[in-house]
């Protein structure tokens, strides 16, 4: 008989733990570069920057189909949730690629899906998601996925 506190086995915690993903996991790739400030002490991309290049990929990507407005948008998406796992280092001067794809699509909110990529690579050096909730931007209020919105993330999707 085991104690139901005991830790899980070495191969129950190996199969549950998250792993890299392949190129073909995603919908929509985008280039990145790295900056000589991203390297931390160690030598590698400090694990907040991987945030930031999410927040690149995302936002870029829908400024680029016309579904963000930056400037004279009414509608923006407040980030509520976030995860990231890390499989193996990547550094500057590396070039990167940012894939792209939606688990989700809310009423009010998408989980996007992120993939950080040495620039060829065929597996995820990182992955994670952030789900964002979008407001009116005057009155921080919930609305309804704008339909230019709508459109781009049922093709990620």
């Amino acid at each position: 008989m085991t104690d139901s506190h005991e830790p899980a086995s070495n191969e129950a915690a190996a199969r549950d733990r998250p792993q890299p993903l392949p190129r073909a996991a995603y919908r929509r790739f985008v280039p990145l570069t790295t900056r000589w400030l991203d390297n931390d002490v160690y030598g590698h991309l400090n694990n907040v920057v991987y945030y930031g290049l999410f927040d690149t990929v995302v936002n870029g990507v829908l400024i680029e189909a016309g579904a963000l407005d930056i400037v004279h948008g009414e509608v923006v998406g407040f980030v509520v949730e976030t995860h990231c796992n890390y499989f193996s280092p990547l550094a500057f001067p590396q070039r990167l690629e940012g894939g792209l794809r939606v688990a989700h699509i809310g009423e009010t909110s998408v989980r996007y899906e992120i993939g950080i990529f040495a620039a060829g690579a065929e597996q995820t050096a990182a992955r994670g998601h952030f789900v964002h909730v979008y407001v009116d931007l005057a009155t921080q209020r919930r609305v309804a996925l704008p339909p230019a919105l709508m459109t781009i993330v049922k093709e990620l999707a």
